[in-house]
């Protein structure tokens, strides 16, 4: 009953977490339910399963108000989801590993399947959770199973199937930030064969922050969603299911603060007089941006699911079609002056089959083969545009004439340059020799300038992937995976440059020698070339072309192998798999062609290895399970965001060593604990091409004849940023008979982050930051009438942290960072029917 449901164990600690123990026959019994899995696409029990993996049940769900896959993080400690600048920028990372945000060119590590189907960006997958049975959090390459980019690991959700005898349930919220949400789902037969089930979801809030330039909210909610499954089953033996949704997000997202003011920052506030955040009111919710951040998304998508019993197998078929729309724009100087402005906007197509085959019987030979296959069309892209003050902004920058070129110049120019700045007297002096191309102060940073940067890629993969266990005695089982993987991208860019003072060579500016002038007169200028001032052409170079195919071409095969060994009360398995995810593209305008040191547009891909091992120890009323592991990616794809695009390289090898610890214990009836921890080890074993930053001025020194610093910098032996040594969960709940039909429970959980530094692009000593946050609820349920009214609150003691942080746009010294969000509380109630 829904008891399995809420046993759903959290990946560390609330593997099982909530209080769904309790509603178990006898109030002496402190037996758990075994809860039932599919990471190895057949059901097993969690303790039985040889792999680590973290079991989230609806009631857990429920309970601990998990909304998105980002809340899933509070329950399953591995698992690490982050929100950046827009509502479809969300990265997962499970043991340290993933990435993929914000750059389409680059697939996540870690795969997001719901129902099967693979959700291949990360913004298809941030829907409000549907009707949910459980969700699997499997740690750890998982290519000989699904066959798709899971080198780091995967994520399945598994919604409830319908059902043949009607019922439904809904569900109110209202909370703090004027918060309203509204789900419901029916499920019921058709006929005798055919049953259904339908859902809808709104969801909205106010913001948790207030612009101060217009007075609005920002970070607020304004979503919905409705989804139809049918399920047919025309025999015993065969079942067809069709899902399809819709999802529509639009909201003014995301709060940007201000974590530290440089000089550029400061000199919009001192001189421009233009509003500006204070960095030591990071959490005061306030932001300051010249127009309010806008995102708009929506997906829809369609599937179909056959099962059919072959009497010596099972035959798994799943078809998708997806259509993914997202479209954002932001203030991207976060500060109260229009200096530019980011319109960004991609369309996601996506394609999906598979097959799979798995055996039945009982015999000592267990089987499973698949086939993958991925057709996607991307096109994506940005317009950022200079608004009104970026004159102002990239002349203050400039800085004056000095004296010395004063003087040296004929004594009739020098009344013209007295007291202009630097941008000035370069277009001045240009127009000495060229008026007519070049006209002092209306020629660089005017509005509208800017860059347009697009790209469309097409992507075609396919894997052939299968498994074969062998039960070589009662107690000892041997496995063995393999997976082929093949893929295939072909990209196209189209960036039309339209900021001439970053398409100048201010190393040679043409008209300087026919006035007697060095060609390098203001070559130190660079720092203002926001766009390709560290490129030869000073420019795009647009793909394909004579030199690029515009085709990234890649294949591998995959495997993995274990010993599982059954004690009786303790399930031991040792294991060792490989992973690989393929080739990358940068689609952003620090896209480069090829260079020597082997640094271009694209990446290659990652080859992944892990070793591991795995008690599973069950105890009256309990269990404890523990893995201990060491993985490593070689050719690990980089994405550091530099402030106006993306660094995308290869490390030559990240590596971490670990350990994790999910344990559930239920002492007596009432009383459910669990308790989970995560310790990473991680570091760079090589990684020479790493970019370059304002605060490492050691590995990064500023040219001073150029204002330019190197590409890249050396992390060899470096610890990576965000990958918190210590990630811990617990949670208690009491449950409470009181008489009459109802029952009450109190849960509170508490999760703790190790201080991190949360980026390699921001100083730890501005970005690195722990968390401690509790979430609480207390709730009364009648079983007769199917009612449940729960009062919850998460982040309950007002933990302040920072989510992410990264340099400031075009203002080198300032950083800017996420918040987290603030203390929410509310009132929900649940009628099941």
């Amino acid at each position: 009953m829904r008891n399995v449901h809420m046993l759903g164990v959290s990946a560390l600690a609330l593997v099982l977490a909530s209080p769904a123990f309790a509603q178990q026959s006898a109030p002496d019994n402190t037996a758990l339910e075994e809860i039932v899995v599919t990471a190895t696409k057949r059901e097993q029990t969690l303790q039985d399963v040889p792999i680590s993996v973290a079991v989230t049940g609806q009631q857990t769900i429920e309970r601990a108000q998990v909304r998105d896959l980002i809340d899933l993080q509070s329950v399953v400690p591995s698992l690490k989801v982050s929100q950046f600048n827009a509502t479809g920028q969300t990265n997962f990372v499970i043991r340290g590993f993933g990435n993929g945000n914000g750059n389409d060119g680059i697939e996540s590590s870690v795969g997001v399947f719901i129902d099967g189907v693979y959700r291949s960006r990360s913004a298809a997958a941030l829907d409000d959770l549907p009707e949910v049975e459980r969700i699997e959090v499997l740690r750890g390459p998982q290519s000989t199973l699904f066959g798709k980019n899971v080198s780091a690991g995967a994520i399945s959700i598994v919604t409830k199937r319908p059902q043949f005898e009607a019922g439904g349930k809904l569900e109110a919220t209202v909370g703090n930030y004027n918060t309203r949400q509204v789900k419901g789902t029916f499920t019921g037969p058709l006929s005798d064969t055919v049953a259904v089930r339908l859902s809808g979801s709104l969801n909205k809030r106010d913001g948790f922050f207030t612009n101060l330039t217009t007075g609005n909210d920002v970070n607020d909610r304004d979503r919905w969603s409705v989804r139809g499954d049918v399920l047919w089953e025309p025999t015993d033996k065969t079942s067809i299911r069709i899902i399809a949704d819709y999802n529509k997000i639009s909201e003014t997202c995301c709060a940007v603060s201000s974590i530290f003011n440089g000089p550029a920052t400061l000199a919009i506030g001192g001189v421009l007089k233009k509003p500006i955040s204070d960095p030591t009111k990071i959490f005061d919710r306030n932001v300051i941006f010249n127009t309010d951040p806008s995102n708009d998304l929506s997906g829809k998508g369609v599937s179909g699911q056959i099962d059919h019993d072959l009497g010596f197998a099972k035959l798994t078929a799943i078809t998708a079609y997806r259509n993914q729309k997202n479209a954002s724009f932001q203030d991207v100087d976060f500060t109260g002056a229009d200096i530019a402005n980011n319109a960004t906007s991609n369309n996601i197509k996506t394609f999906t089959q598979e097959i799979r085959l798995a055996s039945s019987g009982d015999g000592p030979v267990s089987w499973l083969a698949g086939a993958f296959y991925q057709n996607e069309k991307l096109d994506t892209g940005r317009t950022i545009k200079y608004g009104p003050d970026i004159r102002a902004f990239a002349e203050t920058l400039s800085g004056p004439v000095p004296a010395t070129l004063l003087g040296a110049l004929p004594a009739t120019l020098r009344p013209a340059l007295t007291g202009k700045s630097n941008l000035y007297a370069l277009e001045f002096l240009q127009s000495l020799a060229t008026p007519t191309l070049v006209k002092p102060g209306s020629t660089y940073f005017q509005a509208g300038q800017g860059i347009d940067d697009y790209y469309k890629m097409k992507q075609t993969s396919y894997s052939l992937f299968g498994q074969v266990d062998y039960k070589v005695t009662d107690k000892l089982t041997l496995t063995g995976g393999l997976a082929y993987l093949n893929d295939d991208k072909k990209a196209r860019s189209n960036v039309v440059l339209t900021d001439p003072f970053s398409s100048l060579n201010l190393a040679a500016v043409p008209q300087f020698p026919a006035l007697g002038l060095p060609g390098n007169l203001y070559q130190a200028l660079g720092g203002l070339q926001f766009f390709y001032g560290n490129a030869p052409t000073h420019g795009p170079v647009n793909f394909p072309n004579a030199t690029e195919s515009g085709q990234l071409k890649g294949n591998k095969v995959t495997y993995a192998v274990r010993a599982a060994y059954d004690f009786g009360a303790i399930n031991a398995y040792v294991s060792y798999s490989t992973g690989w995810k393929a080739g990358a593209y940068n689609l952003s305008s620090d896209s480069r062609p090829p260079n020597a040191n082997g640094v271009g547009r694209t990446a290659n891909p990652e080859d992944v290895s892990v070793y591991e091992a795995g008690l599973k120890a069950a105890f009256p009323g309990g269990y404890a399970n523990v893995a201990v592991f060491k993985q490593s990616i070689k050719g690990f794809q980089s994405n550091a965001y530099t402030g106006l695009g993306y660094s995308l390289v290869n490390a030559g090898e990240e590596s971490v060593k670990g350990f994790e610890v999910d344990s559930a214990w239920r002492p007596v009836a009432w009383l459910n604990l669990t308790a989970a921890v995560t310790y990473l080890d991680p570091k760079y074993d090589s990684f020479t091409g790493a970019a370059c930053v304002n605060y490492d001025t050691t590995r990064c020194p500023v040219n001073p004849a150029t204002g330019l610093r190197p590409n890249f910098r050396d992390l060899t032996g470096d610890t990576p940023a965000g990958i918190p040594k210590w990630s811990f969960s617990t949670s208690a709940t009491i449950n409470h008979d009181l008489g009459g039909d109802y029952q009450g429970y109190a849960r509170v959980e508490y999760d703790h982050v190790s201080k991190v530094q949360l980026t390699e692009t921001v100083s730890p000593a501005l970005a690195s930051y722990d968390q401690n946050v509790v979430n609480a609820s207390l709730g009364v349920t009648n079983t007769a009438h199917q009612i449940e009214v729960s009062l919850w609150a998460r982040n309950l003691t007002k933990d302040e942290s920072l989510i992410s942080a990264f340099p400031t746009v075009a203002q080198d010294g300032s950083y800017s960072g996420y918040p987290n969000a603030p203390r929410t509380y509310g009132v929900t109630v649940r009628k099941s029917f």
